[in-house]
């Protein structure tokens, strides 16, 4: 199971984004039980996909996240490429969903 790398403020939210070609950002609550039943699944999943980073940021903490990514619920998984959001899913993940999601995308970049 992989770990998330934890991201404390926006600044570096911004920047691990920069810096990752293929990164999964989970964004969640610590009082939010859906957050906290879909991440392990969320890191299971990754195993099949190494070439993508992984982090975690704290919408309590860093009340930003919330205006610079127009997210209205959490859990939120968002997913980018070269800096780009290419996929986004909240609140009820269905799994075998974002797997093909994450397939088609991580073959086509990370061939």
């Amino acid at each position: 199971m992989r770990e998330f790398h934890e991201l404390n403020s926006l600044e570096e939210v911004d920047a691990w984004i920069r810096t990752n070609q293929l990164a999964l950002l989970y964004i969640s609550r610590p009082n939010c039980s859906v957050c906290h039943g879909l991440k392990p699944q969320v890191q299971n999943l990754m195993d099949n996909y190494l070439k993508m980073q992984l982090g975690h940021a704290d919408a309590q903490q860093i009340e930003e996240l919330a205006g610079r990514f127009s997210i209205f619920t959490v859990p939120v998984l968002l997913v980018f490429w070269e800096g780009k959001e290419y996929i986004r899913e909240a609140r009820i993940v269905h799994m075998d969903l974002l797997e093909e999601k994450l397939d088609k995308l991580y073959n086509h970049v990370a061939g």
